[in-house]
């Protein structure tokens, strides 16, 4: 049996990969513009939700375990801002970045590093903590743009999950499978 720690980071990259399929997903079913729509003055784009993601983990996962996970040429605010001229492309290419040194990093720790301790804004977290806090972050802002993508496509959305009204027959069919989603790389 592996031990805790092992187990701990097969774990997180699972989730991670989940979150970044279901993403992607919801990405795939986009109209070009539908990138870059928000629903009010207060609300974010697809496209400002991704660069966002993408400055947090340019900076929270590069040099993870030595430096502090909020670089200081990290510009927060403005990963807010999407300029007219941005592409789906630029916001595509974003979305590789992030899952680029979130899984460098994740592939590089060891399990004797899970109680290693990182700083976030001169904040010690053990490294278990750290990445906890970046699968929550980072799964509430895939969960926005999902919520965005489904509301756009409207009528046309393909379901990430278990169609409406069809858990019954997913439960039929798969009677040991009933509680995996999209989300699950079983799924």
């Amino acid at each position: 049996m592996p031990d805790l720690a092992s187990h701990y980071l097969e774990e997180i990259k699972r989730q991670l990969r989940g979150h970044k399929r279901m993403g992607e997903a919801a990405l795939a079913q986009l109209e070009d513009n539908d990138f870059f729509v928000t629903l009010d003055p207060e609300s974010n784009s697809i496209a400002a939700l991704v660069k966002h993601i993408a400055g947090n983990a340019r900076s929270r996962f590069t040099d993870f375990l030595t430096t502090d996970g909020e670089k200081p040429d990290r510009f927060r605010d403005q990963e807010f801002e999407v300029s007219a001229s941005t592409t789906r492309e630029e916001v595509m290419r974003w979305w590789t970045e992030t899952w680029f040194h979130v899984f460098s990093t994740l592939d590089s720790l060891r399990p004797e590093d899970v109680q290693r301790t990182v700083t976030i804004r001169a904040e010690p977290h053990t490294v278990m903590q750290a990445l906890n806090r970046a699968l929550a972050h980072y799964a509430q802002h895939i969960g926005q743009a999902v919520f965005l993508a489904k509301h756009l496509r409207s009528s046309q959305w393909q379901t990430l999950s278990i169609p409406r009204g069809k858990s019954e027959d997913y439960k039929t069919a798969n009677p040991k499978g009933f509680s995996r989603g999209a989300h699950d790389p079983k799924a």
